[in-house]
């Protein structure tokens, strides 16, 4: 037994050293003498692009995201399939509904005629993000640098790892605790539904079709479900504003008042509250002048951590769309 426990500490200090040891090799300070004006051209492109739509940012964020919790923030999800609906993009939270590849591209070009080969795709996703909700207004985080970019992109494996809109609580708990994330990682990340868009087929199961005995999920605020039914009609593919409290698009903790409230769009965003823990999360942020930001800004530097690869692994592609031949 002592044996064992031994083995399973051995095992367990190994990963972890690994993981730290990768962690490590991120730094603010990753292309202070590879390519100096990096972050600063960086943000000069996105914001460019924000200042023309808003709207983008939010995309930029949520590209980030869904490109973390697939392999890892390795720039995968930019992967154009090489055989039909085989990537990434191709999944099914993704199809049709990422948006700001084109940013990401832009960025890149500018990137590679300052210094060829050296920015990472995967690093430039997650200064987009970052940069991208920094000109939109009210967030700011830090961001190290020094990822590496994958190879390898599977629609399979993004429709097996990304948060469903229709998730229970356990179920998002398992799909974050995988990438090591927390509770309260979980809690806080769905804040960003606080912002940006969906598309009106992600509600249509919820309002017209939910179960055998209700056409339109009960736990629906029932003040809620008409306007939510006025904007996303049956059959409906139109997009719809994520918040519906406010008729402009700002970065606030108002998405947890909705939670509570029951005016949110996805169950999966009604889930996070449905344990006394959720529950204690999400009153917790939801407070003016409260923690919401700098959680948000804490679990963003955790996620933007996993599974990265350096040092001498992936590559640096010269294309975000085509691995390097």
């Amino acid at each position: 037994m002592a044996l064992t426990s031994a083995r399973a500490l051995f095992v367990i200090a190994a990963i972890l050293g690994v993981s730290l040891q990768a962690n490590a090799q991120l730094s603010t300070a990753f292309y202070a003498s590879k390519c100096p004006n990096a972050t600063n051209k960086a943000f000069e492109v996105v914001k460019s692009w924000i200042v023309k739509d808003r709207s983008m940012a939010p995309a930029l964020l949520r590209l980030h995201f869904h490109d973390c919790f697939v392999r890892g923030c390795d720039a995968s999800v930019l992967l154009d399939s090489t055989v039909a609906n085989s990537g990434e993009k191709d999944a099914g939270g993704n199809k049709n509904s990422l948006r700001g590849f084109e940013i990401i591209d832009d960025v890149k070009a500018k990137l590679e005629a300052m210094c060829p080969g050296t920015v990472s795709c995967a690093d430039i996703l997650a200064l987009a993000a970052r940069d991208s909700m920094l000109v939109f207004g009210g967030l700011n985080y830090t961001v190290p640098l020094g990822r590496r970019d994958g190879v390898s992109s599977f629609a399979w494996e993004a429709n097996n790892n990304l948060p469903p809109p229709f998730a229970d609580f356990n179920m998002l708990m398992s799909l974050f605790s995988a990438k090591g994330l927390t509770t309260k990682d979980m809690v806080v990340l769905s804040g960003a539904h606080t912002v940006g868009f969906s598309r009106c087929s992600t509600l249509q199961q919820r309002l017209y079709n939910f179960s055998s005995t209700s056409s339109t999920d009960p736990s629906i605020d029932p003040s809620f479900v008409p306007i939510l039914k006025s904007k996303c009609k049956f059959g409906s593919t139109g997009i719809i504003m994520m918040d519906q409290s406010k008729t402009t698009d700002t970065w606030d903790f108002n998405y947890f008042s909705n939670v509570l409230k029951g005016r949110v769009l996805f169950q999966s965003d009604d889930a996070i509250k449905r344990t006394a823990e959720g529950l204690k999360l999400v009153q917790a942020e939801n407070k003016a002048g409260g923690p919401f930001t700098a959680d948000f800004g804490a679990s963003m530097l955790k996620m933007g951590n996993i599974q990265v690869l350096t040092g001498t692994s992936g590559q640096i592609r010269k294309n975000c769309r085509v691995v390097n031949k």
